[in-house]
């Protein structure tokens, strides 16, 4: 009967404290993940310029001299917009500036990146904006003399970073590549 007595409390014992509080850990936030597919890419041509756009996206030419490059899965678009040089570099260059300043109120930061491409006759700088501003990127290339192009990305929806971010990227990608393949025409 002793035995019988020692098992069965063994057998609580164990019993009670399988059953007791494990430790529980939280669960690691989820993040998405969106896969986009690697960009190819086609001429397009304009009246002053060529670039290469991505075949993801759709280019409407509004007029000869804007230009939107639309993502319609992405719900984004790319808006381009072309004017001659006419002795007023400085006041575009500096027009171009105030439009990524202007999104400085609700952005966490601007990073600037000069670009050239002197072979080309392409020079520029490209901003990346970060944080929850109306447009995430923007940038404008000129070849100094005769053209200008202005480019911005925006988002047909209410501006919420974290959310937007992977698209964010992978568009300012394309806009990197839009001013790397950017070649002049010239009027003779």
């Amino acid at each position: 009967m002793r035995t019988k007595i020692i098992l069965a409390f063994l057998g609580c014992a164990f019993f009670f404290n399988g059953c007791g509080e494990e430790n529980v850990l939280p669960k690691p936030k989820a993040m998405l993940r969106l896969e986009y597919q690697r960009p190819t890419s086609e001429p397009v041509d304009t009246e002053y310029f060529t670039f290469d756009s991505n075949l993801a996206a759709q280019v409407v030419k509004k007029n000869r001299r804007s230009i939107i490059v639309e993502y319609p899965e992405m719900k984004a678009a790319i808006f381009l917009s072309y004017r001659n040089v006419r002795n007023d570099l400085n006041k575009l260059i500096r027009d171009a500036h105030k439009l990524s300043g202007e999104h400085a109120a609700k952005a966490d930061g601007i990073q600037q990146k000069i670009f050239e491409n002197t072979e080309n006759k392409v020079y520029g700088a490209f901003y990346e904006v970060s944080g929850d501003a109306a447009s995430q990127a923007q940038f404008f290339v000129t070849d100094s003399l005769n053209h200008f192009v202005t480019g911005a990305l925006y988002f047909k929806t209410k501006p919420n970073y974290d959310s937007i971010y992977p698209a964010a990227k992978y568009l300012q990608n394309d806009m990197g590549r839009i001013m790397e393949s950017l070649r002049w025409k010239d009027k003779d």
